[in-house]
């Protein structure tokens, strides 16, 4: 029987920190399980270098190790995983499928596990020079940056960890955030302003990315000063916000103004037997430790749901 004929009882749609913490919440219960991953397990945190909050590792782990981790708990306790991208899914039956480039997938139940995406500035030059010296993941292009300069866009979390962490290679940082103030945490901000190799510029936003084959400047305009200059840069990497990852959805699911996935707190969707986990959904506060808690509790509802169907089969 290929996967493809195969009806399982759960059907995840991402192998992030949800997605995977879901499959060996489900597997462990004797749930057959499908993980559908787009590409690297771990999601989003495989693009960071270290994850140092997550309870348990007190020197840190690495964001592709972390995720691998994971991926291995889960298929130890059964979970079976395919690569592909989900381009459509139907929900209304009590059977659920997902179409994909791989084929369509049939589950009892449906976990929404998809994540989130790096906001684009939308300036001119961006689009055109990606992979050029335009980047979104540090952990994955910092490399390349030895002894150069490099601009963050952004004044949040990540834009100030992921600055902190091209400083191994850069010669010097700039980060830029729109507003007078930064968002990041205090320990963070702290810890930033006190390395020496980055400079702070705020109140100013990127207006244009110049370059041929490669960046080479960028226009920036600072708002209170009304002035507008041009910089010699040699890479620009951007962490202005997140954007959900469900295209897919199309309005089979209710979502809020932003995209992210309604839930109550069993994380259950608009629609009976499916549910949502992690980023993907709309909550205050998007972490790993989150994550893994959504999945947890949408594998453990699934279960109680799956279990239901099935009562209810025997009885017709």
């Amino acid at each position: 029987m290929t996967r493809q004929d195969k009806l399982y009882d759960m059907l995840i749609i991402g192998g992030g920190p949800a997605g995977l913490t879901a499959a060996i919440y489900a597997a462990r219960a004797t749930m057959s399980v499908l993980v559908i991953e787009s590409a690297l397990s771990g999601g989003q945190i495989a693009t960071t270098e270290s994850l140092e909050n997550y309870p348990g590792f007190p020197d840190g782990i690495g964001g592709i190790e972390f995720g691998q981790l994971l991926e291995a708990q889960a298929r130890n306790f059964g979970a079976e995983m395919v690569l592909a991208n989900v381009e459509s899914m139907s929900v209304d039956g009590g059977i659920k499928e997902v179409h994909t480039t791989e084929g369509t997938f049939r589950g009892r139940t449906l976990l929404i596990a998809s994540g989130t995406r790096s906001r684009t500035l939308d300036v001119p030059g961006e689009e055109e020079l990606k992979g050029k010296g335009v980047s979104y993941c540090a952990t994955c292009d910092g490399f390349f940056y030895q002894d150069r300069e490099i601009l963050v866009v952004g004044g949040g979390d990540s834009a100030l960890e992921e600055g902190m962490y091209l400083t191994k290679f850069a010669a010097k940082v700039y980060i830029v955030h729109r507003r007078d103030q930064l968002r990041a945490v205090n320990l963070l901000q702290e810890k930033a302003k006190a390395n020496p190799k980055i400079e702070f510029i705020l109140e100013t936003e990127v207006k244009e990315i110049k370059g041929t084959d490669r960046v080479e400047s960028v226009v920036l305009h600072h708002k209170g000063q009304n002035k507008t200059w041009e910089m010699p840069i040699d890479g620009i990497f951007m962490y202005v916000g997140l954007i959900p990852n469900t295209e897919f959805l199309a309005d089979s699911i209710e979502v809020d103004a932003y995209g992210y996935v309604l839930t109550n707190e069993e994380m259950e969707t608009s629609v009976p037997g499916v549910f949502a986990a992690g980023d993907v959904r709309q909550k205050s506060l998007r972490q790993v430790v989150t994550a893994v808690a959504d999945g947890a509790i949408a594998a453990v509802r699934a279960g109680q749901y799956v279990d239901e169907m099935k009562e209810k089969e025997a009885k017709q």
